[in-house]
């Protein structure tokens, strides 16, 4: 079996909550970690809700990276689906740990779209 890509879901906890609450610095942070795991940038989104929390979305030409925040809680719960081999993940989540001043953090791995085709068939690889 083969996947056509995988989504690592990255949960921190204890993160500084003024951070996690201003809108421009976390779509600075998401881009930098982007350019970090060397995937390349085509477009972003972000939005700040009131009174507090933030949602966006960096879309990759491998495909994305979003992010979710509840300042109130000091959480931030951000989702990495990539394609291909060439993504450094773990590059990333260590940046973000340390932007977000993060205590802890927990990564769930999940294999996506995964294809009973024969290994090297894929077309994206």
């Amino acid at each position: 079996m083969n996947a056509l890509g995988k989504s690592v879901l990255i949960e921190y906890y204890g993160c500084n909550r003024d951070i996690l609450n201003d809108g421009k610095m976390m779509e600075e942070l998401l881009l930098d970690a982007v350019r970090v795991s060397g995937a390349t940038l085509i477009d972003s989104v972000f939005h700040k809700f009131s009174p507090h929390g933030i949602s966006g979305v960096v879309v990759i030409a491998e495909s994305h990276f979003s992010v979710h925040t509840w300042p109130e809680y000091g959480y931030c719960a951000v989702d990495v689906f990539t394609c291909g081999e060439d993504i450094d993940t773990g590059k990333a989540i260590s940046f973000l740990k340390e932007k977000f001043a993060a205590e802890s953090l927990s990564i769930v791995g999940v294999d996506r779209g995964v294809l009973d085709v024969p290994e090297g068939t894929l077309k994206h690889k």
